[in-house]
């Protein structure tokens, strides 16, 4: 087990030509002894090429990756003391269970064929696999193979694991069932963890940490909370949660914030945040959108809207709104408590609390205020 370090790694491709990519522009940060670290963003963003950099698959163009107090840039891929789990398991199908488990450890090592035995059948233990152990991979179920291939990777006793969408081929139940064991698995191992995904939602509650990518360039690295409730930019803002946070471009005067539809007075706190800066994105998250019957809209940050669309969700309703006088289309989300009968068509009043808003630079993106977290019960950002 070893802390793991990228300083400032950089991939090109096709460098020179016209077709030129940059995949991973210039990444920096470091992941701690025994730290589950997710990366996370949408397809495309280079959180598999900085995993397959990690892992030797891929040649760094630029920069340096370190384990612990090693560099590993021009280590082969086995000698790295890396364990890498795939997407598609990637279990030789002509291998029983136990064949699949022990050949890492023939090719790489010269442990002895007792000491190999004792390995596989105590992981195999730990993973709930010892009755599938002369079976094949054609025999087995998709969690099954999940866990032989993480198995696999135990055994080896790497100093880190990689692990590239491991549960996204698993049906909804079954990727909810091995968050929690993964989660529980790496815990109990303490090995430093590498994880990536483009499920916010597994970034959420599996890492210690999540560090968000787009275009390649790294847009926040932090605990799941810091991200959610504190973003950087609006990028980080609109991806991580569910549903997504609301935005509405406004140009600012003084103190108050105009849109086409409505008018938003700013505390002094946030006023002093912005500066010079006048083209101004507000947002809100729908958990923080208040919705009351149908009353006048008294208050500076109530508005008179129109429900266009409820989705029940079991414990909540996402509630689609349209200001009064909004074309169709134009709405945005307040997620509310599933008991409350809420149709299309009913008109209501929606509150956009000061203490909830985030305020984002039009021009750069760069969050200027987040939200206040003295109502948030249990936050803590280090």
């Amino acid at each position: 087990m070893a802390e793991l370090t990228l300083d400032s790694v950089t991939k090109v491709f096709n460098e020179g030509g016209s077709d030129e990519v940059v995949a991973v522009d210039d990444l920096s940060m470091g992941i701690e002894d025994g730290e589950f670290l997710v990366l996370v963003g949408p397809s495309g963003c280079g959180k598999s090429t900085t995993l397959r950099m990690i892992a030797g698959l891929e040649t760094v163009t630029d920069g340096e990756i370190r384990l612990g107090e090693r560099r590993i840039n021009d280590s082969s891929p086995a000698d790295r003391d890396i364990a890498m789990v795939f997407q598609s398991y990637a279990l030789y199908p002509h291998m029983t269970v136990r064949e699949n488990m022990r050949f890492g450890l023939e090719e790489s090592t010269d442990m002895p064929d007792d000491e190999i035995t004792e390995k596989v059948e105590s992981t195999a233990a730990m993973m709930g696999i010892e009755e599938l152990l002369d079976r094949k991979p054609g025999e087995l179920s998709g969690g099954q193979q999940q866990r032989v291939a993480l198995g696999r990777a135990i055994v080896r006793d790497p100093s880190a694991f990689l692990m590239d969408e491991p549960l996204s081929n698993l049906d909804a139940k079954l990727r909810a069932t091995m968050r929690t064991e993964l989660q529980r698995l790496q815990a109990d191992l303490g090995v430093t963890t590498v994880y990536v995904t483009h499920d916010q939602t597994e970034a959420m509650t599996m890492g210690d940490r999540i560090a968000v990518l787009d275009d390649g360039v790294l847009q926040q690295i932090g605990t799941p909370l810091e991200c959610y409730h504190a973003p950087s930019n609006r990028f980080v803002a609109g991806f991580i949660g569910e549903p997504s946070m609301n935005f509405f471009p406004t140009t600012r005067s003084a103190d108050t914030l105009s849109a086409e539809q409505f008018t938003y007075p700013l505390p002094a706190a946030a006023t002093d945040a912005l500066g010079d800066a006048t083209d101004i994105t507000l947002g809100v998250r729908p958990e923080d959108v208040g919705v009351q019957p149908e009353a006048d809209a008294s208050g500076d940050h109530e508005f008179e809207c129109v429900v266009d669309v409820v989705e029940p969700v079991g414990e909540s309703n996402n509630v689609y709104l349209r200001f009064a006088g909004a074309p169709e289309g134009e709405t945005f989300i307040a997620t509310i408590s599933g008991m409350r009968n809420v149709a299309a068509g009913d008109r209501v009043v929606a509150t956009i609390p000061p203490s909830a808003i985030h305020l984002f630079d039009d021009r750069t993106g760069e969050a200027l205020r987040n939200r206040s977290l003295a109502d948030v019960d249990g936050v803590t950002l280090s």
